[in-house]
């Protein structure tokens, strides 16, 4: 399959139908030749990214929009303004490579008009880029709820966020201090001539120079390290396991926290817990490559009593359902699939679990309340009607009127994250 026909589909995917990129792009990489698998990725995180914008040139390249059966042919137009945007590819490959994608989409017919908007857009580009950024969804390629919502809770930053959104994630690894101290693990990266450096708060974290496959690394299959960003390596520095404890990971899937906090305590007993029971497939293969073993349950967070009969947590992590609108330079996605309804909805979600949670924890425990969230809806002013709601319940981070840690975007090169550690009273 030519990659520009198959960006277009997966960007069909994802716009016109809803579906997650990160699940429809590894399908549609499996279906290309593996020396093009990167450049599908960038195409679609490219146009995912800036969507808006794109598609302003476009409607004003195009008298009608095309629809129907010939709509998938709309985000090949896309596909072709990202390269000769964005990318490095020389625009005569750019556009030839795009209109020869319209064979294997099966609409040959349609040579000509995808030929003839990119070549307008050729010749008309400064004044077509200068006007799709007249408007601030075209400007700052977010949409205009999302974008209100960051500039109301972050007046002074949220441009600084917005920006941080467009960039690509660096690739964090995670030592398995079980096998190696991440110093150890740094001089097998070097000798591999790989560059990393150390991430100053989180332990366990290296960033490297540049993304590579995890074949590379040293000792991947043998559970000697794995990739997590190093805002959510975070989590056991608040969670601090201890060993002999009953911990629980609420919402765990894929697993990345659960296999952590044994990395950092194998004598804990943790028990993992989701929802979704083909998402806690990834929790058991995570588990099974580092030889770590936990109790993987699949349950309702909201109600624990169906799935637990056992005695209560000397610790939770609650890395709750989020709006995810921290992560979104790793899942451009976000932006399109995400509205603001949803933010509503989600903090009702998390209100139920916290609450269900807190009952499951043991007096004097701790519960380490997380999201991979920036919106001070699903954070801070959740923590505070949950305090509202809790005599029992002490605060350990930040303050009353600032409760837990929000991390933004790009902060030491990490994801948006939150954190709240909450003491029961004894």
């Amino acid at each position: 399959m030519n990659v520009r026909a198959m960006a277009a589909k997966v960007i069909f995917q994802v716009v016109d139908q809803g579906q997650s990129l990160t699940a429809v792009l590894p399908k549609a990489q499996q279906q290309i030749a593996d020396r093009d698998g990167a450049l599908l990725q960038e195409i679609c995180y490219g146009v995912l990214r800036w969507l808006p914008r794109l598609e302003a040139i476009t409607q004003s390249l195009m008298e009608k929009p095309l629809t129907g059966k010939q709509r998938v042919f709309h985000h090949l137009i896309l596909v072709g303004l990202y390269q000769l945007n964005y990318m490095r590819v020389p625009a005569h490959a750019a556009v030839a490579e795009t209109v020869n994608a319209t064979k294997p989409l099966k609409k040959p017919q349609l040579r000509g008009l995808v030929n003839a908007v990119l070549r307008n857009y050729q010749r008309e580009q400064d004044a077509l880029n200068e006007k799709a950024i007249s408007h601030d969804a075209g400007r700052y390629g977010h949409p205009g709820w999302l974008l209100k919502l960051l500039q109301n809770a972050y007046p002074d930053s949220w441009q600084q966020i917005v920006d941080s959104n467009h960039q690509k994630a660096p690739m964090w690894l995670r030592v398995n201090s079980t096998h190696h101290s991440r110093d150890e693990y740094l001089n097998l990266l070097n000798a591999e001539g790989i560059e990393g450096d150390p991430h100053p708060e989180a332990h366990d974290a290296i960033r490297l120079a540049s993304p590579c496959d995890v074949t590379k690394l040293p000792g991947f299959e043998k559970g000697w390290v794995s990739v997590q960003d190093a805002a959510a390596q975070l989590s056991v520095n608040y969670l601090q396991p201890q060993a002999g404890e009953l911990i629980l990971d609420c919402c765990a899937a894929p697993g990345g926290k659960t296999c952590h906090i044994l990395e950092h305590q194998p004598d804990a007993k943790v028990v993992a817990i989701d929802a979704d029971a083909n998402r806690l497939t990834r929790v058991e293969e995570n588990l099974s490559r580092l030889n770590l073993n936990a109790d993987v349950i699949c349950g309702d967070a909201r109600s624990p009593d169906k799935w637990w009969q056992g005695e209560d947590f000397d610790r939770i992590l609650l890395d709750a359902p989020c709006s995810a609108t921290g992560v979104i330079r790793r899942h451009p996605d976000i932006k399109w699939l995400r509205r603001a309804d949803d933010i509503e909805q989600l903090v009702t979600l998390q209100a139920e679990i916290f609450d269900a949670m807190w009952q499951k924890l043991k007096r004097g425990g701790t519960l380490v309340y997380a999201t991979c969230s920036v919106t001070p809806q699903e954070n801070a002013e959740q923590v505070k009607a949950f305090l509202a709601r809790h005599d029992d319940a002490e605060l350990h981070t930040g303050d009353a009127e600032n409760p837990g840690r929000q991390i933004l975007p790009g902060q030491d090169d990490m994801d948006g994250f939150y954190y709240a550690v909450l003491q029961k009273q004894a």
